[in-house]
């Protein structure tokens, strides 16, 4: 698995908000959240892509357990500045940020070993310091190569 690290300039987010832990993520309520999100697609103005962005926003607190505490998943497009925002979804606004990027390859099921070589070895390895949050890119490999590129937040 090989990584980079990128610095993308800030952008915004439109889509859905989700408190919950990863297994209730994972049960439904990101499949559901995310296939509302396709159906209301044309609602959501100035979007710059088709690209699905799932964003993970975590507490910043050393007892936090990803597995079993509730944080915050945000599930929607990139879009231009100043976009309308639907009713019952969010604007989230990302700042301009170093990110530590791979491509994850296989099921989403099979993510923790990405995540893991991402925070424990990479992370380990160079020296980083991590912000609270990441994200993954479902673009058209998502769906028909089971691929997605996968963001960590740097310091």
């Amino acid at each position: 698995m090989e990584a980079e690290v990128v610095t993308l300039p800030a952008f915004q987010v439109v889509g859905y908000k989700i408190e919950a832990t990863v297994a209730a993520f994972e049960s439904g309520l990101g499949k559901i959240h995310h296939e509302q999100l396709l159906k209301r697609k044309e609602e959501i103005q100035h979007r710059k892509n088709d690209n699905v962005i799932l964003m993970q926003i975590y507490p910043m607190d050393a007892n936090f357990n990803p597995k079993e505490d509730v944080f915050t998943h945000l599930i929607g497009y990139e879009v231009a500045v100043d976009s309308f925002v639907p009713l019952d979804m969010i604007l989230h606004s990302v700042k301009e940020s170093q990110y530590v990027t791979c491509t994850h390859k296989g099921l989403e099921s099979e993510l923790d070993p990405t995540y893991d070589y991402l925070y424990g070895q990479w992370i380990g390895e160079k020296g980083y310091e991590l912000k609270d949050y990441d994200f993954e890119i479902w673009d058209e490999r998502y769906q028909f190569e089971k691929e997605m590129d996968v963001l960590v937040a740097l310091w």
